[in-house]
């Protein structure tokens, strides 16, 4: 992946075999969001899974995500569907709660650092 340092891009290869993901909001590709917490974060979890596999990656390779929550009340949802979207072996989390995120629609965003090294090479 090459990326213009004149926009802003999802993934980026940093020093070390690092993979990081920008953070990412409950957006469908039909510009739909899910009026609900357990409906975005599952949609994000769904769209960090489609860049880790576009680097043959999943979630194993994950080591450490940042979520951001509008509302900390919301907390048993996403809680739930998060452990549904993760493996077993779940990365190191921070969880954040954020006064307002870039559209008002939005009750979540999550970024994401995966390893590299866990496709079988740490070529970036």
């Amino acid at each position: 992946m090459t990326s213009n340092p004149r926009t802003f891009t999802d993934t980026r290869i940093a020093y070390g075999p690092l993979l990081f993901i920008s953070g990412q909001v409950p957006v469908a590709d039909d510009g739909a969001v899910p009026p609900d917490i357990a409906g975005q974060t599952a949609l994000v979890f769904a769209k960090i899974a489609g860049h880790l596999a576009a680097h043959d990656l999943d979630w194993n390779a994950v080591v450490k995500v940042t979520y951001f929550l509008r509302d900390i009340g919301d907390l048993q949802a996403f809680r739930e569907a998060a452990l549904a979207a993760l493996p077993a072996a779940r990365p190191t989390a921070s969880l954040v709660e954020v006064s307002a995120l870039i559209d008002p629609r939005f009750l979540i965003e999550i970024e994401a650092v995966a390893d590299l090294g866990a496709r079988g090479d740490a070529r970036p």
